[in-house]
Order: structure tokens, then C-alpha cells, then sequence
């Protein structure tokens, strides 16, 4: 999609931006030891502390992701949201008072309460270094993705500006920092998407939703076996046709510019094409990106009101706007990809769906028709890793450690589960929403909230924007915290025994923030283009693989044992890393062809934390004796 940079937009951008920089001045003055930069010195209040809770965890998944998983697919990509607020269930019955208890600055430190093992210490540290790269991974798509139609910057430049912005805001005031800015976005996002989902309501759906909306085109043809024979009227020519997976395409030519139709039937519909040429000219819709020929789409076909097709429904209720969805037709877009005469062709063509498809499981995760073994186990493991994969995500668990106690860690979970759980209900309004009013930029599902917010106004378009740049600044922030933590505390201090001064210490942490995020944004850029929730369920897979099982046993199972533990991070971590790097998704970023992945499965969880948990079993009973002088240790 083509895309100007708005003044107002930059103006507003400008403005957050440099509030979040001086917060993180004035707390730089404040933090002074270990404990202030690792873990706010354990003062946040509950509430504070839930809300930034929340700022945390609605990252760029949950914001930009799903609701372009939404806006694509309806009812499954609301599936992640399930997901990700179920997995609160467990952080707050089973990990919220136990980790504040045990710990002090790091996940590490609660796993190896009990022993002070060097094993643990060094397992522990390497999978929070691991699952915070790939948690940080989809944040930098993400911001890349948001700077383009904000800023009018390239994807690569985005990725490097929230970098830049989130080193200098860890390195300089560490957590105190981070709890702030994660609070003040996570509440502006909650305020402005709830006044983007009244807008949507009091809007209604509508046949032809505005003025840059695109009327796409059909034109009445021939077919004469599988081709395309002859065209009504005379303004178009025959240049070219492709049969792809039993769908025909056509390439039209109209005053020497070349399109692209899906033949259905006897009709040609118009389609979204971009088109890379031999030389490397790339054409939107058969023209130069100066033309502005590609255009965001999205609309119902059909709108069916009380049992009576209408133009369009006027305001609905929160409840009626899913039930006229259900009863009315929406035109998805399906993509398909192949090379003609040397050129590259992706094109999405007009797939008409009914909205009964639309809001049940199905477009996306094929568990009901169409489905197969691999495709539901593919589904029962996403839900797997996303169930307890967030109370095992080291970035999460180290905010218990921000506040003064056990009774607070869990009365501010809950305050977080309140704010996330609503969230989620507004992601379902906005990402149908983005489906409906043609604000769908096909290449990008990232950008389905931000669009829709542009369809109510600049001004609207450039706050939602702004708030979803400081969404991924808040949780890069608190990446790079566990991460330096990782590096500073884990390793170097207690695993090599470098014993350090709270000054040491806390600059070792920033040093190690800057590496983390210099890496952070070389992987932000190479993924560039992949939907930011999916990337995420990764990070929740090796988080759910690699930690989880190990805190569950720890605190249920008297006889785990610190090499079991050990041991089982390490099972879980290689297992669902080495599941996901052979998946049909990574084989796609390969070059390679997805068919010939040798498991056909992108999420590693149904296969992954069985192991981790059998291997925590299978260790600590062979390795009981090390528990003997355990009451000495403690």
C-alpha cells in the first residue's frame, strides 16, 4: 500500500516520543543501585503496577497482530486473544506469589532459590536471552511496520528508530523507567481503542464505506475450455493468462498498462496485484507507485439487517454488530503468488465469505472441514504454547519483583487481567472493523487498526498511532530489562562469580541492553512483512517449553532436583527451537518450498513441553541424592 506522511501525525509522534525520553531523564537521576535499575527497588504500587502489567503484555501482538489476524481471518485470529488472556489463569492461581517470594531481580533467581546451582543459573539465563530475542523479534516488525504510514519511512528505519529510542531508555533508568511508560501506554491504549471501537459502532457496516474506498470492477467474459476466449466492449485487451492451484488469473491491457482479474466463472473481477518486473521496477495494479493504483481494500458484499438486505445498517450495539456480520456476506482477499514472462505477480483476488465463516474457527486453522491431523495438531499446539506460555515469559515475571509484596503481585495481576481481558473484547470490534471499511492494506495485516483509526480522521489515526509506537516501546523496554538482567546478574554475577559493586552491575546491565537491542534490530529487520502475532506465538512456545515445567515442578514436586531442571530447560528450549527453525513457515523464509518441511508443524508446543516435563521427571528421579543436603543449602 502507498502511503503520505501526515504533519499532524509526525507532530503528535514527535511529542510522545520526547515524553517518554525525558521520563526516562528523571528517573535516571533516581537509580542508583541494582535493585532501582533491575526492579524499580521493589516499590510500584499494585495498581501502578497492573496497568504496566498490561502496557507489557499488549505489545505489538496483541494491538497490531491480532487484529490484523482478525481482519484477515474473522473468528481465528480472535482465537490468539483467547489465548494469550487465558494464560493469566495460570500466572495468577499458580506463579504471581511463589516468584515474588523466591525471587529478587531475575526468573533465574526464583529457580534456583532452593539450590544455587551453577546449571540452573546458566540454563536459565540462556533461555531468557532466547525467548526475549524472539519476543523482541515481532516488536521491531512491528515498529518497522508503523513508521511507514506515520513517518513516511521505510520498514528499516522504523526498526532502528525504536531501537535507538528503547537503549537509550533502558540503559539510562532501567525499570523504573519502563513500569512508567508501560503504565501511561498500556492506559492510553485501552482509553483510545474503546473510543475507536464507539466510532466503529455509531458508523455501522455500509456497502461502500467512502470516498478512497476502490469500486472494484467485473467485466463480463468468453471461456472456451480454460481459457478466456473474448471480452465485453472494447476498452480492454487480452495480454496474458495463468491457471494457478485451479484458480485462473488474466492479465488485461488498458492504455498500454497491464492488470490483473480472477476469472469466476464468466466474469473477470478486478484484483490487487504488485508486480516485480525482470529489471526490478515494481508496478502496483500495473502502474508506477507515483500513479497511486494500489489501494487498501475491504467491504461487505451484502448487508442484512432484521432479514433485509440494506445499503447500509446505521449504528448498531455491541452486540448486534457481530449478529449483522453473521447474517451478511464479506469480501475477504485470497493471495496467490507465481512468475509470468520473468516478472513476480503477488496478487489477492475478491474471495466473497459468508459471515457465518467469518465468525466461527476455520479460515485460518482448518479444524472443522477441510481439516486434517497435522492442521489440528498444528491448532491444539498454538493453544498449548499460548495457554502457559505467558506465565513463563521471563519479561512478565520479573514485575512481580517491582512491587513490595506477595499480596500486591497478586492483587496487581488481577488489576492486569481486568485491563487485558477488555482489551482483547475491542480487539474483535477493531479487526472486523478494518475488514469492513476497506482500510485492509493486503501486504501488511499489521496495519488493520492504525487504517481503521485513519478512516475516522487524521487526528484520531495519528494519537492511535503514536500510542501503538509507544506500545512497542514499553514491552522492547521491558525485553531488554530481563535480557540485561539476564547477562548482568545471571551469568556474571552469580554463574561466573564476578562479583560486582551496584554500580558494576547495573553498568553491565547496559551494556548488555545495547547488545541486545543492536541485535534486537538486525533480526526486526529480516523478518520484515511476517504478521507480528504469529512471530510472538513463537516466543510463547519456547518460553512454555523451555520455563515453564520447570516452575510448576519446583513448586508441586518435592523431589525435582536442580539438574532436573537444568536439564529440562535446555530439552525444552533445543526442542521447540529446533521444531520451529524445519517448519513449514521458516522453510517459506528459506526460499524452500513449505510442502517439503520434514514435520509440517509451525508450532512446537504438543511436541515440546511434553518433553521438557518428561525430562524433569526422568532427571530428578535419577538424580535424587543430590537433594540430601538440600535443607543446608536453603
Amino acid at each position: 500500500m502507498i502511503y503520505e506522511a501526515s504533519p499532524i501525525a509526525i507532530a503528535i509522534f514527535l511529542i510522545f516520543v520526547a515524553f517518554v525520553l525525558g521520563l526516562s531523564f528523571y528517573f535516571a537521576k533516581q537509580t542508583k543501585s541494582a535493585s532501582s535499575y533491575f526492579a524499580a527497588g521493589g516499590t510500584i504500587h499494585w495498581a501502578v503496577n497492573g496497568i504496566a502489567f498490561a502496557g507489557d503484555y499488549l505489545s505489538a501482538a496483541s494491538f497490531l497482530g491480532i487484529c490484523g489476524m482478525i481482519a484477515f481471518y474473522g473468528y481465528d485470529g480472535f482465537l490468539y486473544s483467547i489465548g494469550y488472556l487465558s494464560g493469566w489463569i495460570v500466572a495468577l492461581f499458580v506463579v504471581a506469589e511463589p516468584m515474588k517470594r523466591m525471587g529478587k531481580f531475575t526468573f533465574t533467581d526464583a529457580l534456583d532459590s532452593k539450590f544455587n546451582s551453577k546449571k540452573i543459573q546458566l540454563m536459565a539465563a540462556i533461555s531468557t536471552l532466547v525467548v526475549s530475542m524472539f519476543y523482541l523479534i515481532p516488536q521491531m516488525v512491528g515498529a518497522g511496520a508503523l513508521v511507514t504510514p506515520l513517518l513516511g519511512l521505510p520498514h528499516w528505519m522504523g526498526v532502528v528508530m525504536v531501537g535507538a529510542i528503547v537503549i537509550f531508555i533502558v540503559a539510562t533508568a532501567g525499570m523504573t523507567s519502563t513500569t512508567y511508560v508501560q503504565f501511561i501506554k498500556g492506559a492510553l491504549l485501552i482509553v483510545f481503542s474503546t473510543i475507536l471501537a464507539i466510532y466503529l459502532l455509531a458508523n455501522g457496516l455500509n456497502l461502500n464505506p467512502g470516498e478512497d474506498y476502490h469500486q472494484f470492477k467485473t467485466i463480463e467474459v468468453k471461456v472456451d475450455g480454460a481459457n478466456v476466449t473474448a471480452i465485453a466492449g472494447s476498452e480492454y485487451s487480452l495480454a496474458g493468462q495463468i491457471k494457478v492451484k485451479n484458480h485462473q488469473f488474466v492479465q488485461l491491457q488498458k492504455g498500454g498498462v497491464n492488470s490483473w482479474w480472477h476469472l469466476n466463472g464468466e466474469q473477470l473481477e478486478e484484483a490487487v496485484s504488485i508486480v516485480t518486473q525482470a529489471d526490478g521496477i515494481k508496478l502496483y495494479n500495473g502502474e508506477p507507485k507515483e500513479k497511486r493504483k494500489f489501494f487498501s481494500v475491504g467491504h461487505a458484499s451484502k448487508i442484512v439487517v432484521d432479514g433485509k438486505e440494506v445499503d447500509k445498517s446505521g449504528p448498531l450495539g455491541p452486540f448486534s454488530f457481530l449478529t449483522t456480520i453473521e447474517n451478511s456476506e464479506i469480501v475477504l482477499f485470497a493471495k496467490s503468488g507465481f512468475t509470468h514472462e520473468g516478472n513476480k505477480v503477488a496478487l489477492w483476488y475478491q474471495k466473497p465469505t459468508s459471515g457465518t465463516k467469518i465468525m466461527r474457527p476455520g479460515l485460518k486453522f482448518k479444524i472443522d472441514k477441510g481439516s486434517d491431523f497435522m492442521s489440528k495438531l498444528n491448532f491444539i499446539s498454538l493453544m498449548l504454547a499460548l495457554f502457559f506460555g505467558t506465565a513463563a515469559l521471563p519479561h512478565i515475571l520479573i514485575r512481580y519483583y517491582t512491587v513490595p509484596s506477595q499480596k500486591d503481585a497478586r492483587k496487581s495481576t488481577i488489576v492486569a487481567i481486568a485491563a487485558i481481558g477488555f482489551f482483547y473484547i475491542l480487539t474483535l470490534y477493531l479487526g472486523l472493523g478494518a475488514m469492513l471499511n476497506g482500510v485492509i492494506d493486503v501486504e501488511s495485516s499489521n496495519m488493520s487498526a492504525p487504517l481503521l483509526a485513519k478512516y475516522f480522521g487524521i487526528g484520531l489515526f495519528s494519537i492511535i498511532s503514536a500510542i501503538a509506537f509507544a506500545t512497542v516501546l514499553g514491552t522492547v523496554s521491558g525485553l531488554i530489562v530481563a535480557a540485561s538482567g539476564a547477562v548482568a546478574h545471571d551469568l556474571m554475577d552469580n554463574f561466573l562469580d564476578i562479583k560486582m559493586t551496584d554500580n558494576q552491575k547495573v553498568k553491565a546491565g547496559k551494556i548488555a541492553a545495547v547488545v541486545v537491542g543492536g541485535i534486537a534490530i538486525l533480526l526486526g529487520i529480516s523478518f520484515k512483512g511476517m504478521n507480528v502475532s504469529f512471530l510472538v506465538g513463537w516466543a510463547f512456545a519456547v518460553a512454555a517449553s523451555a520455563n515453564l515445567p520447570a516452575i510448576l515442578m519446583l513448586l508441586f514436586w518435592k523431589k525435582t532436583t536442580a539438574k532436573g531442571i537444568a536439564y529440562s530447560i535446555g530439552v525444552g528450549m533445543v526442542s521447540a527451537l529446533g521444531i520451529i527453525l524445519v517448519s513449514p513457515s521458516m522453510f517459506v523464509r528459506y526460499g524452500l518450498d513449505p510442502m517439503t518441511a520434514p514435520l509440517g508443524l509451525n508450532n512446537p508446543g504438543i511436541i515440546s513441553i511434553p518433553l521438557s516435563f518428561i525430562t524433569i521427571i526422568v532427571v530428578s528421579l535419577l538424580t535424587q541424592k543430590d537433594n540430601a543436603n538440600l535443607k543446608e543449602i536453603v
